[in-house]
């Protein structure tokens, strides 16, 4: 019996794999999604937002991330979760023990992409949101602001991640 379990983990490896879609990424390397154009594809770089209530010049922290499959993520303490948008289309952001930054851009009001966030590998403590917060912003496409939050909406929807503003939050 164990012989035959053994041989269902490559072949459960295998069909994984293809259903991934056989692609390799680095660990911690966000890049945005194949149909997306990335400051490291056309070599420009990112420009930043134009719209009326700009997000250039403001920095955020996590309130939570909702899934839309019910599932809300809500980090124990904010301020390890944080998001700020440069003038010049640069991001920076803390996502627990690890630090990250890229390049974001906004083409319209409303819209919102990034491009591919480098971030350091840490290993971070158990409970931490880590992974879940970063996975979000290859699939930003656009965002609202409302009550002074900052709302980013997925692809297809798949997730809501609310911020708050760190200035207001620490009651300044």
């Amino acid at each position: 019996m164990i012989a035959a379990n053994q041989a269902i983990v490559p072949v459960l490896t295998l069909v994984l794999a293809l259903a991934a879609g056989c692609t390799r990424e680095e660990p911690r390397e966000l890049a945005a999604p194949p149909t997306a154009t990335s400051q490291a594809d056309t070599g420009a770089a990112a420009q930043p937002a134009t719209a009326t209530g700009s997000l250039a010049g403001t920095s955020w922290r996590l309130v939570k991330i909702m899934s839309m499959d019910d599932t809300t993520y809500t980090p124990e303490d904010p301020s390890l979760y944080t998001l700020e948008f440069g003038n010049d289309g640069s991001m920076r952001l803390r996502a627990d023990c690890n630090r990250g930054t890229g390049s974001w851009s906004s083409e319209s009001p409303g819209q919102l992409q990034f491009g591919i966030i480098a971030a350091t590998q840490a290993q971070c403590p158990p409970g931490s949101l880590h992974d879940q917060y970063l996975a979000q912003f290859q699939w930003v496409r656009s965002y609202v602001t409302e009550g002074g939050h900052l709302f980013l909406a997925t692809m297809a929807d798949g997730s809501i991640v609310e911020f708050e503003p760190i200035a207001d939050a620490a009651g300044n």
